[in-house]
């Protein structure tokens, strides 16, 4: 067997891996390299294994660097089978919907915008190139098993990460031997709301396992309700705002969930709550559907409240002629709205109509990027800029740590351990991490290793 991997190797974007064997050949991924433009296109453009020889894709999850290059695969000629989780389907169909709409609209930018002898900007896939590609995926649930062709069994376990994450243990029947190769795609953190923990699998020849926090540790989950509790009390004793910039998927239907708990307790006060971002809307109706799916807390929820993501008072707003209204609202209220580092999206018209009220608050739910305006916002700079006007900058800014989706080091071990048993891992690739990131993680596993991991770069093959 055969391992050769295009992405998310010594980085954290563009995930993809080639496995082949003496009859397949199969892709884990297909994600787009996210960063610097021009860079970024170059290895966006190119696929460095042949999408005509492929015989399938299986597919970790929805987040665009593990799925955004999908459609571009179709375009230069993939016509195999696409292997996910149902979620994951519907999901990721709406996030390349969305990332061709964005391609577009930065095309149409650019080509305005550039001036002189440069060849037209086109994007890298269109929406009909989306809706050709998601024909051919093919769902199969949790702990099913798949078998492609012959010689191939394919096994998919909760990842715990985003909703439909899997984990995929695979039997391959390779030169007379079975091997079992799994790859983690993206693990999430145990004791989180909504998902599971990441499924506890045991036993495992080839690991291509994720590193991302491998380096670190989260701070404790907090107590995010008890915080939600006393910032929109606050607001609501003054008549302010509280603004929560949140990412579409995963992190808002966080907040709406324990807001939602907080009404069924009693402790959320009359405040509208509005959650203004179109592609939340319609990611948070997978979530409706797909309710089955969440943790043993949400379904004991479940008994008395058939719908964790609405309640008296919450209103998904689509149009921008309802964005524009809300701002012109007097009293009280949370909005809700992407993007979650206030770069893009309707956040920023709400942050620009409020930001300088001290009776308004400004939550951050997330990691802000160095040279963002989120981040510019937690520094409490006096002074922002937004959508090209400085602003002052007067509403308090609360901080809540502690939620990300990522497995850090403390639990990757607790998972690593659990997945070698007492025979340990014969190989093991870590990807999707820095450099300094994956070494700590190889550094921490490494006695449950049979061979010292392996940190592969881009366009390196191993035969295993």
């Amino acid at each position: 067997m055969k391992i050769t991997f295009y992405g998310a190797a010594g980085e954290v974007t563009g995930s993809q891996h080639l496995v082949e064997t003496e009859r397949h050949r199969f892709l884990l991924d297909c994600g787009l390299f996210q960063g610097h433009r021009a860079e970024s296109r170059a290895k966006n453009e190119q696929f460095l294994c042949d999408p005509k020889d492929l015989d399938a894709v299986f597919l970790s999850h929805a987040h665009i660097d593990h799925c955004g290059n999908l459609p571009g695969l179709y375009k230069a000629g993939f016509r195999g089978p696409i292997f996910c989780t149902p979620a994951t389907a519907e999901i990721a169909e709406i996030m390349l919907l969305d990332s061709a709409k964005i391609q577009a609209e930065d095309a149409r930018y650019l080509n305005k915008h550039v001036r002189g002898s440069h060849p037209s900007f086109e994007p890298l896939y269109t929406e009909d190139d989306v809706e050709k590609v998601m024909r051919r995926v093919e769902t199969f649930e949790y702990r099913e098993t798949y078998e492609l062709d012959r010689g191939i069994k394919a096994t998919m376990y909760d990842a715990g990460h985003i909703l439909g994450s899997a984990i995929t243990r695979f039997e391959i029947e390779d030169e007379g031997e079975i091997k079992r190769l799994v790859f983690t795609g993206d693990l999430g953190r145990r004791g989180m709301p909504l998902l599971h923990d990441p499924y506890p699998l045991q036993g495992c020849d080839i690991l291509i396992g994720e590193s991302t926090y491998g380096n670190r540790a989260h701070p404790p989950a907090p107590d995010v309700k008890h915080h939600l509790e006393r910032i929109v009390n606050e607001a609501f004793e003054s008549g302010g705002k509280v603004l929560i910039p949140a990412f579409s998927l995963g992190r808002t239907q966080q907040v709406v969930y324990y807001l939602n708990e907080l009404y069924n307790e009693g402790k959320l006060p009359s405040v509208p709550v509005y959650v203004d971002s179109p592609l939340a809307n319609r990611l948070t109706k997978v979530y409706e559907r797909f309710q089955h799916l969440l943790d043993a807390q949400a379904q004991r929820s479940l008994i008395d409240d058939h719908n964790l993501f609405h309640f008296p008072g919450i209103r998904y707003v689509q149009s921008r002629d309802e964005s524009k209204w809300i701002n012109q609202m007097d009293g009280a209220a949370v909005i809700i709205a992407a993007s979650g580092m206030c770069e893009s999206g309707r956040i920023r018209h709400h942050l620009a109509h409020h930001i300088d009220d001290e009776r308004n608050s400004i939550l951050i739910i997330g990691f802000q990027a160095q040279h963002t305006l989120g981040r510019r916002i937690v520094e409490k700079q006096k002074y922002v800029k937004i959508l090209d006007r400085d602003f002052p900058l007067r509403a308090k800014v609360e901080k809540i740590n502690g939620l990300s989706g990522h497995a850090d080091i403390v639990d990757m071990k607790w998972w690593y351990e659990h997945l070698a048993g007492e025979e340990g891992i014969n190989h093991t690739f870590l990807v999707h991490g820095e450099p300094d990131s994956a070494q700590a993680l190889a550094d921490t596993i490494r006695d449950i290793c049979n061979e010292d991991p392996i940190i592969p770069e881009r366009g390196e093959s191993y035969e295993v």
